[in-house]
């Protein structure tokens, strides 16, 4: 399946629009992540654990939409736009979501 944050595919002629798809992940910050991370504020660096767990949530969100592609018997999604939100009381929850439209296209 091609999946592409543009409008469209180079070269490729969409022939049917199936409508909106979407794919989303949630995930914690455990209170070990957070106390490496304070430290990394402290001294500098980069939280791999944080961008891992990102990794993580946005690979999730982009298996998820393609299924709901495929459900709908698309062969591409475009227009794909994530977006990453804290939620919970305190944010200590990552949400990221993905959404795009589920096309056919022609091979």
């Amino acid at each position: 399946m091609i999946i592409t944050t543009t409008p469209n595919i180079e070269g490729k002629r969409i022939v049917k629009y199936l409508g909106v798809v979407t794919g989303e992940a949630i995930i914690g910050a455990n209170f070990v992540k957070d106390i490496f991370a304070s430290i990394r504020d402290i001294v500098g660096g980069r939280a791999g654990s944080y961008e891992e767990g990102l990794r993580e949530a946005k690979n999730i969100a982009l298996t998820e939409i393609q299924q709901n592609a495929r459900n709908l018997g698309a062969n591409a999604i475009v227009g794909i736009d994530l977006d990453f939100e804290t939620i919970g009381g305190s944010g200590s929850m990552l949400m990221v979501s993905a959404s795009g439209t589920a096309v056919i296209i022609e091979d």
